[in-house]
């Protein structure tokens, strides 16, 4: 007994010592980067070239809120053994911001102290903040679309729209939390709540290349690997239904010329991925449609059941012909690498029709994780060789004096992991148009698109709602209100527009009509 005790003993101090020692660790490394001296000899810089050189010397990557550094700003990049915290200052000329180091990342901020607590019954939920940035390559500095941004052990989550540009409203419950950042092929990043509050970050995402021998992707059969992922719906995506709010959106374009916009908030009732029957429903919290009035073109395009598309799309409720065990028989399949996503990889698998087959089919990309096999993001398209064949499927009530054919139609989907359950994350469809009048020589261009992102996960008394809640979901827009504003969606979190749609609603005259519940 007394050697299994005394093992017992400098076990438990052991862990002791290490959990004591551990932050003294972090503190320690995070001083040891930003107290390292350094040499630079680059004269005038802008503020953003000055940060990126940096990065090269060092290899830490910066995120900071966009408001207090200016990338474009002139700065005076030469100095002879400096400090890095002291060439901060200097460069970024304030000393009020914070440093901290996570990973190999720097994070400048203005730490903001959560708020009292308030009264309980505001119209506005007490100490509600807004954490706000832009997601991008931090090599190139291209912006990163549809980046899965959340709360690590909540929900609550959101994605960057196609300009990488996100906004996420966090409440007091959540301060103790931490964000993460996901994108396919690059680092995970996590930033703790508390850093990010009030905050519009640079989030620079660094790529991460997994080494494959090519002989270990070659030894993988595709086929297995969708089998597998079949196999483990129950596991991965669970046998109980969810509610999920979500932000849906969707906009017409005549080259380039917006003709309407419709913003939905939405309660769904996600039903059980195996197991049940039960579809999946829709009730419309919120919503409004913006139209352009004063179009005089003798054709106009609506887009119809994007709402349902939405959920059909979700491939591992509604499996996908591609993944079907019977359909899986008409399609090629290639893994053709093993990417990163969080701190997990992906085998990504290119599929496509066998050739001669004389149906339409799907030809994309689709990314399993390697671990627990689930479906983490799809990306696929009507084959572009046989679309004219699916006219009629995309294009009701034609008008008889214009020739009308799809010429692309896309679609995604991904899913999230939180607290080990994949859950529906974002979907979204992006079709193309063209249009020809009787007689007439050119053609005329439409751009349709419908996008749904969660912002929010419940597992709590979920229960299927009753059928006069549940939204048309063909038409969800009623009643005049007078002007595009952000503050209308209130406590919901949404997607930015980006900044094509915002200058369209600009430039066009509009009527916008809302649906409350």
């Amino acid at each position: 007994m007394l050697p299994v005790n005394g093992f017992i003993s400098r076990y438990i101090f052991a862990i002791a010592l290490l959990i004591l020692l551990i932050p003294s660790w972090d503190a320690k490394c995070q001083v040891t980067i930003l107290d390292s001296t350094f040499t630079f000899r680059a004269g005038t810089v802008k503020t953003g070239s000055a940060l990126n050189l940096i990065t090269r010397q060092t290899g830490y990557y910066f995120t900071y809120d966009s408001r207090l550094v200016n990338p474009e700003k002139k700065t005076e990049m030469t100095f002879r053994n400096v400090a890095l915290r002291s060439i901060l200052d200097s460069i970024l000329k304030s000393d009020s911001l914070a440093y901290s180091v996570i990973d190999e990342f720097i994070i400048i901020s203005r730490e903001i102290p959560p708020p009292s607590p308030s009264v309980a019954d505001s119209a506005v939920v007490p100490g509600l903040k807004v954490i706000s940035g832009i997601v991008i390559d931090g090599e190139s500095s291209d912006p990163l679309p549809y980046a899965t941004i959340g709360l690590k052990n909540a929900g609550k989550g959101t994605v960057s729209n196609s300009n990488g540009e996100f906004g996420l409203k966090i409440s007091p419950d959540n301060y103790i939390d931490t964000i993460t950042v996901s994108y396919l092929g690059f680092f995970g990043r996590e930033i703790p709540v508390k850093q990010s509050l009030g905050n519009n970050f640079r989030i620079a995402m660094r790529r991460e290349f997994i080494s494959i021998p090519e002989i270990i992707i070659r030894n993988q059969i595709p086929q297995e690997i969708i089998y597998k992922t079949l196999g483990s719906i129950g596991r991965n995506y669970g046998n109980t239904p969810a509610y999920l709010t979500a932000f849906y959106r969707e906009g017409v374009l005549k080259k380039s010329e917006l003709q309407s916009y419709s913003e939905a908030i939405l309660e769904i009732y996600k039903s059980a991925y195996t197991g049940t029957l039960l579809n999946d429903q829709i009730k419309v919290f919120k919503s409004r449609k913006i139209e352009n009035v004063s179009v005089n073109d003798s054709l106009t395009v609506r887009l119809k059941a994007g709402l349902s598309t939405c959920l059909q799309i979700d491939g591992m409720k509604n499996t996908f012909e591609f993944t079907d065990r019977l359909g899986m028989q008409d399609y090629s399949y290639r893994l053709i690498d093993i990417v990163s996503y969080d701190e997990e990889s992906a085998f990504e698998i290119e599929f496509s029709q066998k050739e001669g087959a004389e149906t339409t089919m799907f030809t994309g990309s689709m990314f399993i994780n390697t671990v627990d096999f689930a479906m983490v993001h799809t990306e696929f398209e009507i084959n572009p060789e046989y679309l004219q064949k699916m006219k009629s499927s995309f294009i009701l009530n034609p008008s008889k004096d214009f020739t009308t054919w799809p010429v692309s139609v896309k679609y995604s989907i991904s899913y999230r992991k939180v607290n080990g359950r994949y859950f529906l994350s974002h979907a979204r469809g992006d079709l193309e148009f063209s249009s020809k009048r009787k007689k007439r020589l050119f053609n005329t261009q439409f751009n349709v698109f419908f996008e749904l992102a969660v912002t929010d996960i419940n597992l709590e008394n979920v229960v299927r709602f009753e059928r006069e809640e549940l939204a048309p979901i063909h038409s969800v827009f009623s009643r005049t209100i007078t002007s595009y504003d952000p503050v209308f969606w209130e406590n919901q979190d949404f997607l930015k527009p980006e900044d094509n749609l915002l200058q369209a609603l600009k430039n066009m005259k509009v009527k916008l009509q809302e649906f409350k519940e």
